[in-house]
């Protein structure tokens, strides 16, 4: 596929030795942004769905009131609310082991430890609770109660995390117009190196069309070959991060795991660089050779 026949010997021109390298360099480059960016977004819609939709509140006692007074008092309160669907006291070994990436493991038997009694409220998918009347009625209930929100937090690290995506895209719109300057530099030296073999040709009634073709099928080579060397050098790499991110403490960072759709795309790249590369070695051929005289 590589040692495609031309009636131009572009396979001698010393450029071709560095194209596909440069194109690997970029092809690399493009397939770490683009695993980000998928990354990226397939955390935020697991943290959309499964943090946006919840409430923790934080029951604290008060006076001449015991831990089940406590609570009994605020689930009463969040089971009489409009819009939350599910409550869940969360007992003292959970919340101990939410600390745990933070304290470690010995925080779940040490008994003395001052753990707040916590519920975990799941919201209903169509009505949203007034969240300010469910504080003022906590309050009342169970002084000094904390309603944690997610949302406000979620909200502001979703957007931080879009700007990032919307950042890793810009980087791959460059690399894929870095890629076709490559070309176009490539192929104009070539056309200059192979002036007058064009100039026979047309004298023996090749078509522009026809000389676009040699070059167009001698860039989509050499994208290929420089997409696949790019691809070989992100795969090692990217097995290189999921397992540095497998070694960090459980919890601190979200798992992600590419499906076949994330793989589909990763191995799209060389594919596309080859594409861009031929499309850009034809257009540039024809374009000069249309303003030759």
């Amino acid at each position: 596929m590589f040692n495609t026949r031309s009636d131009l010997p572009l396979e001698r021109d010393g450029q071709g030795r560095y194209l596909p390298w440069l194109i690997a360099f970029m092809v690399y480059l493009a397939i770490l942004a683009l695993a980000g960016v998928m990354a990226l977004n397939k955390v935020t819609a697991r943290w959309d769905k499964g943090v946006g939709q919840t409430l923790t509140v934080q029951v604290a006692l008060g006076e001449n009131q015991t831990e089940a007074e406590a609570l009994d008092a605020a689930l009463g309160v969040l089971d009489e609310t409009p819009g939350i669907a599910q409550t869940h006291r969360l007992e003292r070994e959970q919340v101990a082991k939410l600390l745990e990436p933070w304290l470690g493991r010995f925080a779940e038997d040490m008994e003395d430890l001052p753990l707040p009694l916590m519920i975990d409220v799941q919201l209903a998918s169509k009505i949203k609770p007034d969240l300010d009347r469910l504080k003022q009625r906590l309050d009342a209930a169970v002084p000094g109660a904390l309603v944690d929100d997610h949302r406000l937090w979620l909200d502001r690290l979703i957007d931080l995390m879009q700007a990032v995506e919307l950042l890793a895209g810009t980087v791959l719109i460059l690399i894929g117009l870095a890629c076709g300057g490559t070309v176009v530099f490539t192929t104009r030296t070539g056309l200059a190196i192979h002036r007058e073999a064009i100039e026979v040709l047309h004298l023996i009634g090749a078509q522009d069309s026809y000389i676009a073709r040699q070059f167009a099928g001698r860039a989509l080579a050499l994208g290929l070959k420089g997409g696949l060397l790019g691809l070989g050098l992100a795969l090692p790499t990217l097995t290189l991060i999921g397992y540095l991110a497998n070694t960090q403490e459980q919890g601190l960072l979200p798992t992600f795991t590419p499906g076949l759709y994330h793989w589909a795309a990763i191995l799209a790249l060389p594919v596309a660089a080859g594409l861009i590369a031929m499309m850009t070695a034809r257009f540039t051929v024809t374009g000069t050779l249309g303003r030759m005289p």
